[in-house]
């Protein structure tokens, strides 16, 4: 994955997981599948947010079988994680409308 702001890789997990609980590597399929093949997120970026975001307790996580009866560890975001959601959502909004702005040719 190219170089991302701080932080936004957590709010790609938590947009992710707030549609329903998925494990690491459906989270990161999701995210590649949704930016049309843009953001690929490596193992090596993945699980340690995972593990600071349920450290922070904005999601929570519980073992199940997977599609192809393996055990996974499935993600889900918690309350903490939607109210966090709902800021950082508003949060990038006004700092990608701002970025928009230095941008836009005059």
């Amino acid at each position: 994955m190219g170089d991302l702001l701080q932080g936004t890789l957590d709010l790609l997990i938590l947009k992710t997981v707030a549609l329903q609980p998925m494990h690491g590597w459906g989270i990161a399929q999701r995210i590649q599948q949704l930016s049309r093949e843009a953001l690929q997120v490596g193992q090596g970026s993945l699980y340690p947010a995972l593990h600071r975001l349920e450290l922070s307790g904005l999601i929570a996580s519980e073992w199940d079988a997977s599609d192809n009866n393996r055990r996974a560890k499935y993600y889900s975001i918690t309350n903490a994680g939607r109210k966090r959601l709902k800021l950082e959502l508003a949060g990038w909004k006004r700092t990608s409308q701002a970025i928009a702005l230095v941008l836009q040719e005059q």
